[in-house]
This record gives structure tokens, C-alpha cells and sequence, in this order.
């Protein structure tokens, strides 16, 4: 059995290292805590306008739904990537309209800023073992995705693909650092530029000297994501049946108008749970918290889908998030060979051992089958294995 790498891997929004022989453990980030500390001082410095004497014309009544009485502001952790350097792992970060690229030293224990701004939000970054480069998807506010590339050493942007398009999960081609393959679909829109559906995703390859692009795999019925190629040639992807957006069902719209009147009485419902917010502090409700709600839905958007977990399997720990249709696959020589059902997220090692999550736990894969399991977690949305000594003694 080959040695147990170190794995590192983002769960609900947080980074999380698991040493061979050590349990797993999260990796803070000195740049996020900075945004709670500064988002508590001014909290502090607001909690005045919260303060009421009973009076209309008091409190949030004057300064509005909230004042000095909100939240902080949810910061996630997007996607993590190794690096060529020993001992550093890469990862974006996001809070509100800011995203930030950030690098760790020694695994946690320095941190240093590469990038961050409040107009940009970049996923799925890849270093590139050869040269340092990060590829990564930028996303834009009109739902659309296309790759960009940070050159080592500098601090600028370049996007390197355009049209109204998702292009997503890209990773460098080993032995031609020139090279990216990655995953694209096409937006359809309607004549007033609203979404209406998601091509299948296929996978492309770019060369970025010729900004030519070639088509490995599609299929109109199967979505291929999250691509890389070894450096013996092989392919290894996940591929799932593709779903397409539903259109106007006449049931469902029918059942829209029997539901009219109830949702109509929520919205009054709603109403006046704000004004006994407002003058009590109390809610009309005990309804779970929005923001845990609103953390587990962005946790399960994954390689383009949201993914719609199994109720049954979540009695029992360990079990798949994500259906057996979703399956790890290896094409070499123009032949498709299934490697391991229920994947939602994985990585190579340099000698062919798989790390891989079914979305609840890390399992690792040896050359020769064997399959062990190395953690259990829930909604684990990526998987990196770290080179051997990556862990400072």
C-alpha cells in the first residue's frame, strides 16, 4: 500500500487538512478573521442606533431595517489548489462583493495576499506545477464564466476565453504548461438577454499561444467535468447524465394557482413579522436560521449543478451526497473505463493513487483498487492531495 498522502479539502466553506497520521483540522485565515475584527469594531460603534425607548421614532424605526443589529457578513472559502511550492496551499476566499486570492506558508501558519477586488470573483483556481501560473474560472454577473490566468510573480488578471458561456474547472496539461483543459457550456437567453437554460458541459482544450480551442469530449446527453490529463496521456473526468432546464409544465403552473392565496397570506404573514421585529425584537416565528440555509445551498452548487442529495442516505454517515450516476471515469486510447461510482470531487497523485469524495467523506484509491476511507465530513465540495513533505515537522 502506498504511503497516505496529506490531504487538504474545502467543507462547507471552510479549509481542512488532514495529515496521515494526525485528525483533520481547518486552516484559519489571518485575512478573514481581519474582516470579522473590523466588522465587530464597527458593529460596536453602531450599537447605539438598536437601542430603543419604546417610542416609533426610535431605534431601527429611524435608521432603518437592522441598524447596528446585523449579522456579519458570511465569508467562504470558494476553492483551494496546491502549489508548486512545499508547504503552501492557494485558495479564494469571498465575502459580500469582495473576493480575495490568498496563499498560505507552511500550511496555516503565515498567510500572504496575492489578490483581491470587489468587482471579480474568481473559482476553481490551478496552479501549475511546472511554472506557479493559477488558472481559474472568473465569474460574472450575467451568469456567465470565462477562464483567467495570474502569472507568477504579478499581481493583473487576463481572461483568456470570452462569449455568453460557463468555462469552468480548468487544469494545466502536464509536460505542455501552455496548455488547459477545463469545462464549458453554453447560456441559452432569451430576445431580452434572460437565462433560460444550461448546455451540457463538455470538455475543451485551450493553447494559449494560438488561442485555439479543440473539443475532447462532449455529448448531448452527458455533462463531462472537472477534467485532467496525466502525464502518460490518459484522461480522467466525472461524468453525469445531463439535465435539462424543465419548461412550462401545465401542472405545475395549475398547482401555482391553488397555491395563490397561501402564499398571499405568507407574504402578509412576513409583513407583519417585520414590524414585530422592529418595535419588540422578537420574531412571529422560530424558523431556522437563513444564513445556515443560505451556506448549505451555496455548499452544494457544484461544477455547475446544484446537487439534489438523497434524503435517504443522509441517516447513515459516510453514505453518497451525490447519486451513482456520477461517476469517475478514465479514457485512454479512445476507450472509457469506469474507475468508481458516487464521486463528487477528486485528485491525482503523481503515482496514480485517487483521493476522491462522495460529498460526506475522503476515500483514498490505490494503483492496485484498494479503497480506504480517510475521513468523514459533511458537504465536501473539493479534494487536493498535497506532495509528500508538504507538512512542516
Amino acid at each position: 500500500m502506498p504511503a497516505i498522502p496529506t490531504i487538504a479539502y474545502l467543507a462547507q466553506g471552510k479549509v481542512r487538512l488532514k495529515p496521515p497520521t494526525e485528525p483533520a483540522r481547518t486552516i484559519e485565515s489571518p485575512f478573514a478573521n481581519g474582516i470579522r475584527e473590523r466588522e465587530s469594531r464597527a458593529q460596536q460603534r453602531n450599537s447605539w442606533k438598536a437601542q430603543t425607548d419604546g417610542s416609533p421614532f426610535s431605534g431601527a424605526m429611524v435608521w432603518g431595517k437592522g441598524a447596528g443589529q446585523q449579522g456579519p457578513t458570511p465569508i467562504y472559502i470558494t476553492s483551494i489548489s496546491g502549489s508548486p511550492d512545499q508547504g503552501r496551499l492557494i485558495y479564494s476566499l469571498e465575502s459580500g462583493s469582495m473576493c480575495a486570492l490568498l496563499e498560505t506558508q507552511n500550511l496555516g501558519a503565515e498567510e500572504r495576499r496575492l489578490w483581491n477586488h470587489n468587482n471579480f470573483k474568481l473559482q476553481h483556481i490551478r496552479a501549475c506545477p511546472a511554472t506557479g501560473h493559477l488558472a481559474f474560472s472568473i465569474l460574472h454577473t450575467n451568469g456567465s464564466a470565462n477562464l483567467g490566468i495570474m502569472l507568477k510573480g504579478e499581481t493583473g488578471l487576463k481572461e483568456l476565453t470570452e462569449g455568453d458561456s460557463v468555462d469552468t474547472a480548468p487544469h494545466w496539461v502536464p509536460g505542455r504548461d501552455r496548455k488547459i483543459v477545463f469545462q464549458s457550456a453554453g447560456l441559452g437567453r432569451n430576445r431580452h438577454g434572460h437565462f433560460l437554460a444550461l448546455g451540457p458541459f463538455s470538455i475543451q482544450e485551450l493553447n494559449m499561444d494560438t488561442a485555439e480551442m479543440t473539443t475532447l469530449l462532449e455529448d448531448p446527453k452527458v455533462d463531462y467535468v472537472a477534467p485532467r490529463i496525466t502525464a502518460d496521456g490518459a484522461m480522467y473526468y466525472i461524468r453525469r447524465p445531463y439535465t435539462p432546464t424543465e419548461g412550462l409544465r401545465p401542472l405545475q403552473t395549475l398547482k401555482d394557482f391553488f397555491l395563490f392565496p397561501f402564499r398571499l397570506a405568507f407574504a402578509v404573514f412576513q409583513f407583519l413579522n417585520f414590524f414585530s421585529v422592529s418595535f419588540s425584537g422578537k420574531k412571529l416565528t422560530s424558523a431556522g436560521d437563513a444564513r445556515t440555509k443560505e451556506m448549505n445551498l451555496r455548499q452544494m452548487m457544484i461544477w455547475g449543478n446544484i446537487i439534489q442529495a438523497n434524503q435517504n442516505n443522509q441517516a447513515e454517515e459516510g453514505m453518497d451526497l451525490v447519486p451513482t450516476t456520477w461517476q469517475l471515469a478514465r479514457r485512454r486510447d479512445g476507450r472509457e473505463e469506469i474507475v468508481v461510482k458516487g464521486v463528487l470531487a477528486y485528485d491525482l497523485a503523481a503515482d496514480g493513487t485517487i483521493a476522491y469524495s462522495n460529498g460526506n467523506a475522503v476515500f483514498l484509491l490505490s494503483p492496485d483498487g484498494r479503497k480506504e476511507r480517510l475521513v468523514m465530513e459533511k458537504l465536501i465540495e473539493q479534494v487536493v492531495i498535497l506532495p509528500e513533505g508538504a507538512v512542516p515537522a
